[in-house]
């Protein structure tokens, strides 16, 4: 059947022999694309009288919606939180190289940094869709500087704040500007962070809990206010689950959630930031909320050695990262694939439970998901080819190959 043009120019691709992730089950089915869009074939065949331009055969490939890092640091040598003139050619770097590791749309991560920094950063991070070049920027997470001393974990203690008479305002002259920002990490149990939860709520800003040492109460407070995330759950939290108060880990199983709200937690699922059992336990608890994060620093993709991390300097050693002369650990150097594989075999969840633990979760914790996170009819068409052993093949981004494995990999 010829194709029919009278809707549209622009190519329809079909994308044939594979199992396409939707409705949170794999299905044999074809993907059909047209202009960076999921496209509906009963509407093309029966509205439109069209058909396909071009037939891809997937090889059994497993279609998936691309891979959200709602929290990387740097990577590749390059440090987010570090001011330099070539900021925007690392942050380039990033986007290009996190491409075979199936990750498509990212919140570049800054550390608790002096204000100084902030304001020299923040203005070169601008909110860019995906493609050829890179993966998408989604916008920035500001991890600190208001979070506890006690739990800052890899985080600079001279740089830590606390939110003075102005609150919001501090915050605001701390960061300079949050144009382009998407997430911010806080402690809850700070005085007044409750009005700068709401005020940054108010903005469309998701706020997460973390480096903290709040109390369960705490939390649901900041949760009734507007908080949405907890950053890497069990990592700088209380510095254990106690039975009459489980901290912020409360939140998975709190019964003071206001209704039809979601919290979702990130998870670090290296091999060693979360030990196996409590990644169980978490995923157990409240499996809809996880969100795989990598927590990746400069040092992903680079050999064993010392690398930045904002204002301090790490020890790479296989794969844990540590602050330098400690055994403090640091962010991680795991990829995101990496991760969804991790937990996968961790928790012995399904296939498409980890797949959309990166990518349905983290778009539906930023709101997103109409458009990112899953293969529904007109989302964007930004997905993956992998093999069933959840290595990927091949990078799409609104519907253009942009990264693939070489023939001999296949």
């Amino acid at each position: 059947m010829p194709s029919n043009k009278s809707v549209s120019d622009a190519p329809i691709v079909q994308f044939t022999n594979c199992r396409i992730l939707r409705d949170h089950r794999l299905q044999r089915e074809d993907l059909w694309v047209r202009e960076g869009k999921i496209l509906n074939p009963e509407k093309l065949f029966f509205d439109e009288k069209g058909s396909a331009d071009v037939q891809l055969d997937c090889k059994d490939s497993i279609i998936a919606p691309g891979f959200i890092d709602v929290q990387i640091n740097g990577g590749f040598g390059v440090d987010f939180s570090l001011a330099t003139d070539d900021f925007k050619s690392g942050i380039d770097l990033v986007s290009q190289k996190i491409l075979s590791h199936g990750v498509t749309s990212f919140c570049p991560t800054l550390v608790t940094s002096p204000p100084s920094v902030y304001h020299q950063i923040l203005p070169q991070i601008s909110v860019r869709n995906g493609g050829a070049h890179g993966a998408g920027i989604l916008g920035a997470h500001l991890e600190g500087p208001f979070i506890s001393k006690e739990k800052k974990g890899a985080h600079p203690e001279h740089c830590l704040r606390t939110f003075e008479a102005g609150a919001f305002q501090d915050l605001l002259a701390t960061y300079g500007s949050l144009d382009c920002v998407q997430i911010v990490t806080l402690a809850p149990e700070m005085r007044r962070s409750s009005e700068v939860i709401r005020e940054l709520t108010k903005r469309g800003i998701c706020v997460s809990l973390g480096h903290s040492v709040a109390n369960l109460s705490q939390a649901e407070e900041a949760v009734q206010h507007g908080a949405t995330f907890i950053t890497h759950l069990f990592n700088a939290m209380l510095p254990q689950f106690h039975h009459r108060d489980p901290g912020i880990v409360g939140l998975l199983t709190s019964d003071k959630i206001p209704a039809g709200r979601r919290v979702f937690y990130g998870m670090i699922s290296d091999g060693i930031h979360t030990n196996p059992a409590a990644l169980r336990i978490a995923h157990r608890a409240h499996p809809k909320g996880l969100v795989l994060v990598t927590d990746a620093i400069a040092g992903m993709g680079l050999a064993p050695g010392r690398h930045t991390l904002g204002q301090q300097v790490v020890e790479i050693d296989g794969l844990n990262t540590y602050i330098a002369g400690t055994k403090t650990l640091s962010g991680s150097v795991a990829t995101m694939d990496t991760c969804v594989r991790h937990f996968q075999e961790a928790t012995g969840c399904s296939v498409e439970t980890a797949l959309e633990a990166a990518s349905l979760h983290p778009a539906q914790l930023l709101g997103i998901e109409h458009k990112k996170g899953t293969l529904n009819y007109d989302s964007d068409a930004d997905f993956l080819m992998l093999n069933d052993s959840l290595y990927v093949r091949a990078t799409y981004i609104a519907g253009e190959e942009v990264w693939r494995q070489d023939v001999l990999g296949m």
